[in-house]
């Protein structure tokens, strides 16, 4: 094992996530999911059916990656994708019973992963909440609300005079919608 204690914080950060990640879809394999489906699933559990764009946004991802979790999703039947009624260019995406029982389970091996509570702990997760939020702000413009995802720390109070400015309704209404109404 290299010699950790001179590492910086960044490099001893990146490869515990790494490990974690590793470790988490070694373990997820067996029920046909990945770290990256588990996430896709939890949104679409807790928001409900979507476009696969606008799940992509929430999740933070290009639409052409959310298409490649999405067809393996799909292709275990834990998702289904139908053709947008509204606009026949997206898909609808929705979870299914299937996919429901595959995300409680992989929330059952995510606390499961290490032995004793150290993923768990209440500090530890406060601490990489913080980080997220900090070093998350100026790269994620958009304030989505999905349990478990940062939300980009804007007081209610700019929000609100933003909508309130001369001009507001011209401009959200050519906003992309961030799926909070």
């Amino acid at each position: 094992m290299p010699d950790m204690e001179h590492w910086p914080t960044g490099r001893l950060l990146s490869t515990a996530a790494r490990l974690v990640e590793h470790a988490w879809n070694e373990r997820l394999v067996r029920i046909g999911v990945t770290h990256a489906g588990v996430i896709a699933l939890g949104v679409l559990d807790s928001q409900g059916p979507m476009t696969q764009a606008h799940l992509a946004q929430i999740v933070r991802v290009q639409a052409q990656t959310m298409g490649k979790t999405l067809a393996r999703l799909e292709s275990h039947g834990h998702v289904v994708r139908v053709r947008n009624d509204l606009d026949r260019r997206s898909h609808m995406v929705s979870i299914t019973p299937l996919g429901i029982e595959a995300l409680r389970e992989a929330q059952g091996i995510e606390r499961t992963l290490i032995d004793g509570d150290v993923l768990m702990s209440e500090e530890l997760r406060g601490q990489l909440r913080g980080l997220i939020r900090e070093l998350g702000n100026p790269r994620w413009q958009l304030a989505v609300d999905v349990p478990g995802l940062p939300i980009p720390a804007v007081a209610p109070e700019e929000i609100a005079a933003v909508a309130e400015a001369p001009g507001a309704e011209a401009a959200s209404e050519s906003a992309p919608s961030t799926g909070t109404a």
